[in-house]
Parts: structure tokens; sequence; C-alpha cells
């Protein structure tokens, strides 16, 4: 099956504002955590492809209803084309590699590259990058993405490194487009022990906590 049209992908990043973000090192955990993640909430998902049999839980995950996949830690232009052919919706970097966006834009596909400077970042945007990743993590995030879409108010920023449930509200409130959870959704140590029922209770209160940010951001404009 076609990805989506990156206008319609884009849409779905506006209407969920988080994602779930799976990078570890247990195999045997991958599919039940994120499966976990679904569970509690999450409609957007991403497995890094550092992580073992990424690509095989991209395919089987792309094919469960009401979930948009991607792949993440993308470097170069062979990990894309394995992304999307195992049914990867959209492609997120930790750099924003002009090549990697370009080949994203010629596809209509929704590149999410990393920048952590004002000047990355537009010229990622200039390039074609719809949302920007930040990464990795400023010191007073918040405060840093409400100083940067000051003078640069049509940038999509949305933080991944550095997101908890106790500043992901601020993050927001500061003007994000959204954020993503990694290893406070998925704790190494409760995937380790296989204690997925807590990745599903940690989600289900992470994306309350996100929709209770957007609800007052839209009730204070």
């Amino acid at each position: 099956m076609a990805p989506r049209p990156s206008s319609l992908v884009l849409e779905l990043f506006a209407r969920e504002r988080c994602s779930a973000i799976l990078r570890t090192r247990h195999g045997g955990s991958v599919r039940p955590a994120m499966a976990a993640a679904a569970a509690g909430g999450f409609r957007i998902v991403e497995f890094t492809l550092n992580t073992p049999g990424a690509l095989d839980q991209i395919a089987e995950f792309s094919r469960r209803p009401g979930l948009l996949v991607g792949a993440g830690t993308v470097l170069d232009l062979e990990q894309a084309e394995q992304a999307v052919a195992a049914g990867a919706e959209f492609l997120v970097s930790p750099v924003a590699d002009p090549d990697l966006i370009a080949w994203c834009r010629e596809r209509d596909l929704l590149c999410v590259p990393g920048a952590f400077t004002p000047a990355e970042m537009l010229a990622a945007h200039r390039a074609g990058a719809r949302i920007l990743k930040l990464f990795p993590a400023p010191a007073g995030g918040p405060e840093w993405v409400r100083a940067v879409l000051g003078p640069l108010p049509f940038l999509r920023i949305f933080p991944t490194s550095g997101v908890d449930e106790e500043n992901a509200a601020d993050f927001l409130r500061a003007g994000a487009f959204g954020v993503g959870f990694v290893n406070v959704l998925f704790r190494p140590d409760d995937l380790a022990a296989g204690r997925f029922d807590a990745v599903q209770a940690r989600a289900a209160r992470l994306v309350a906590a996100v929709r209770r940010a957007t609800d007052k951001v839209a009730a204070d404009r």
C-alpha cells in the first residue's frame, strides 16, 4: 500500500499532537511495548531503525487500523527506501540531511529532520521539511521554543528529546507543534522486565496530558 500524501499525514500530526517513539535493545519487547502504547491511546508511532526488528514491526503495525507508523533514526536513502517499503508513512532523522529531505519531497512523504539551531531549522524548512524535530534537547526547552517561534512563527517544532510528563504541556503552551515521548514512555527497566501494563498506563496519562494542554491552548486563543 502506498503511503498517504504528506498533507494527510501532516493533518494527523496536527490532530494528535503527540507520538510514541520506541528505541530499545530488547528485541523481544518491541512488539508488546508498542502495542501497549497504542492501547494507551497513541495513534502516531515511530520505530527507530536501530531497534531490533524495526522494519518487521513497521510492516506489522502499518497494517493495524487507526495507526500512523513511521521510521526514526533514518540516516541515508537506503534506509529510507527500506522503511517506506516496509510501510512507514513518515521518516524521522536526528539530523537535517538535504538529500533525505529532497528524496521525501519528491515522493510526497513527510520528512521530520532533526535540527537544533534556528539557522538549521530555517534551512530545513526552506528545503521542504514541514515538521522539525528539535534535537538534542536545549536547556530550558519550552522557553527555547517560544524564543525561536517569536521571529519564526511558521516553523512546526516537534520536541522529542527531553520531553516528559511534567513539561509536555509547557512545550505545547510555548507553541510546539507536538511532542514525542521516548524513554519516558518506554522505560528500559519496564521493557527488560516485561511490564507492558505499566507502559500502557503511562501512555494513557501522557496522551491525556497532551489533550488537556492542547484544549487549553485552543481555549486561550
